[in-house]
């Protein structure tokens, strides 16, 4: 085997030609290196599509990289020589090729770094830049701080990249956040517009067959995969979106409707997380929607806060954090995760719509992770591990730096407050608002005691009276004390003994 000078290890996440590590790249002499391997695709039970869309995107970027004349060793998961882990291939590609320089980029899992860091190779380490933020920088920028706040990094990603700036340096509109204006349900007679979908090709249909036959065992179905796996279809996602998706984004991004999974959500995170999209590409053209007049300032400000301040923002906290951070668990929570978050085999309607689409299609928008699955997990005092173990196995965007952060510090709460100011804790009326869920739903969202309930309502009342001591204090929590205060002790006592008969049930192992 020819033996080279350099030797590139490019990870599932990281297909983008302008990678960091790979900047340095002589193709007279060097060479990349990308696997599949088992223990990345099975540590969590990942979704078959996830699997799917990694692979295909593995593989077109790979010979998009030969077409530029690059040379590429790529391992297929079939190969009889795969070890079976990342670390372990580059182990043996060292051997076999002999490279003097070893290059890798950040990865985005704590895990996969640190077996990397203590494989017995030395790596030339690169940041990973295209994050706006590096790790180095948000450590400088939450250092003596005993909480983070993403208000307050958002404010200085706005002005490091000078986006909806004016030239005074101040943000177009007057505020820096138009959040108040994101939160519309959605009209009767709006329509979202038609998902656009792609065809699989010949490679995209050679790693179905692979998928199908190695991991039937994971749940969610793999038919339904239509997800760019090109840098060239995820433009025309992108393009899309741009054009039919993102004005409706800023006013209906909260909205939920019956057998709508997509509304105007652009679908574009999975491909933004693997390197199909840029940062920065995304963001300068929707700053450039707004000053067209093609979208209200709510849309543009909206959107690019996702990207540049919650996005980043977690990214930030995970690294930061780590390992410790994923052991956070304030609520001392150790209920098992409910069977029907893997099946959708429930009759509530809300949970039943968000968990079937996540299991037919890979995905659900952050208000139906946030305040439909993530909401119950919270009142319910499911064990933070393993309702986070289910956003990473379930969605075909969870990458760890972005799940973990999300699911156990603003989900769950559970890191105790660092990462959100208090728990995002509602009871069914927020979903009758924001969702035309709760007609035709078994149970009634008008009723908190009665066996016929909505189980939000009283879940809500006794995850409040149960956790007291601890979220009392919080300012932000006052109102809803207050609400709770007002209460007659039977009202109080009622609720109460409705909400153990619910968890008691989930402690028998059944479903309601």
């Amino acid at each position: 085997m020819k033996a080279t000078h350099r030797l590139y290890l490019i990870l599932g996440d990281q297909l983008s030609f302008d990678l960091a590590s790979l900047q340095g790249l002589d193709r007279a002499s060097d060479a990349v290196l990308m696997v599949e391997v088992m223990e990345e695709a099975s540590h969590v039970p990942h979704h078959p599509q996830k699997i799917v869309l990694i692979f295909s995107a593995m593989r077109h970027f790979a010979k998009a990289l030969q077409a530029r004349g690059v040379r590429v060793e790529y391992v297929t998961l079939e190969d009889p020589n795969n070890s079976g882990s990342v670390p372990a291939e580059l182990r043996r590609w060292q051997a076999l090729l002999q490279p003097a320089e070893l290059h890798v980029t950040e990865c985005g899992d704590w895990r996969l770094e640190q077996s990397l860091k203590e494989c017995g190779v030395a790596i030339d380490w690169h940041a990973d830049t295209r994050f706006l933020c590096s790790r180095a920088e948000f450590s400088a920028w939450a250092a003596g701080k005993k909480q983070l706040r993403m208000e307050f990094f958002y404010r200085e990603m706005r002005r490091k990249s000078r986006l909806l700036i004016n030239g005074d340096g101040t943000p177009v509109g007057g505020a820096w956040n138009f959040d108040a204006e994101n939160r519309k349900a959605l009209p009767k007679g709006v329509k979202a517009p038609y998902p656009v979908g792609f065809t699989a090709d010949a490679i995209t249909r050679e790693v179905l067959a692979l998928v199908k036959q190695r991991f039937s065992h994971h749940y969610g179905v793999v038919d339904d995969f239509n997800y760019p796996v090109t840098h060239a279809d995820a433009q025309s996602l992108w393009n899309y979106f741009l054009d039919y998706g993102l004005a409706g984004f800023g006013d209906y991004q909260d909205a939920m409707a019956n057998d709508e999974p997509f509304l105007f959500h652009a679908r574009i995170s999975a491909a933004l997380n693997i390197g199909l999209l840029d940062l920065r590409q995304l963001c300068s053209d929707v700053e450039s929607a707004y000053w067209s007049g093609s979208i209200a300032l709510n849309a543009a400000e909206g959107f690019i806060r996702q990207l540049i301040g919650w996005r980043e923002y977690v990214r930030g906290v995970y690294w930061l954090k780590m390992p410790d951070y994923a052991q956070g668990n304030s609520f001392a929570n150790s209920r098992p995760l409910p069977a029907f978050y893997w099946t959708g085999e429930t009759q509530m309607n809300c949970m039943r719509q968000a968990i079937s689409q996540s299991l037919k299609h890979a995905y659900a928008h952050h208000i139906q992770r946030l305040m439909v699955t993530g909401n119950f997990a919270l009142l319910a005092g499911i064990a933070p591990s393993q309702i986070c173990e289910w956003y990473l196995a379930i969605y075909m965007d969870a990458f760890d730096w972005v799940e973990l952060p999300n699911t156990l510090g603003m989900v769950m709460h559970a890191d105790g407050g660092y990462l959100g100011s208090k728990p995002y804790c509602a009871s069914g009326q927020y979903i009758n608002r924001m969702s035309d869920y709760c007609r035709g739903c078994a149970y009634k969202v008008s009723e908190s005691t009665a066996d016929n309930a909505c189980p939000f309502n009283a879940l809500y009342w006794h995850f409040l009276l149960r956790h007291g001591d601890l979220l009392r204090g919080n300012q932000r929590m006052a109102m809803m004390y207050k609400n709770l205060d007002r209460m007659p002790q039977a009202k109080q006592q009622a609720l109460w003994q409705r909400g153990q008969k619910l968890l008691d049930i989930l402690d028998n192992g059944q479903s309601f």
